[in-house]
């Protein structure tokens, strides 16, 4: 890191996300870099990586790049400021969020099953 900036390597690195991936959220406009070097390298902040791991966390939700647009800019601002239609929609993200968590237990329970099956297979 350097004055606070990070190459995209040391993010993919620190984030677990591919070069690729950082770039395409880049290209979609999920992300983009804080500054650029003298060479035209992207440069990252800490706030540049946290943004990108909320939207890791989104991805597995199911949520598509245009949701996530919008759910990135609900969280950047402050609660109170948002209109009661805004605190709808995040409400409605959250239900989303919740249903999409339950149905990923579902399929994790089913995939635990299966495993322990194979070890009761090879215990015998």
């Amino acid at each position: 890191m350097v004055d606070g900036h990070m190459q995209i390597g040391e993010v993919a690195e620190r984030t677990d996300l591919s070069l690729r991936t950082i770039r395409y959220y880049e290209e979609v406009g999920l992300v983009v870099p804080s500054a650029r070097s003298q060479g035209g390298f992207r440069l990252y902040t800490e706030a540049d990586l946290r943004r990108l791991a909320v939207i890791k966390r989104m991805k597995p939700l199911g949520f598509q790049l245009e949701e996530m647009r919008e759910l990135l800019e609900l969280l950047s601002r402050d609660t109170a400021e948002l209109t009661d239609r805004e605190r709808e929609r995040l409400r409605d993200f959250q239900h989303k969020a919740d249903e999409q968590c339950d149905r990923l237990r579902s399929r994790l329970r089913t995939a635990e099953e299966f495993a322990e099956t194979l070890h009761n297979r090879l215990a015998d």
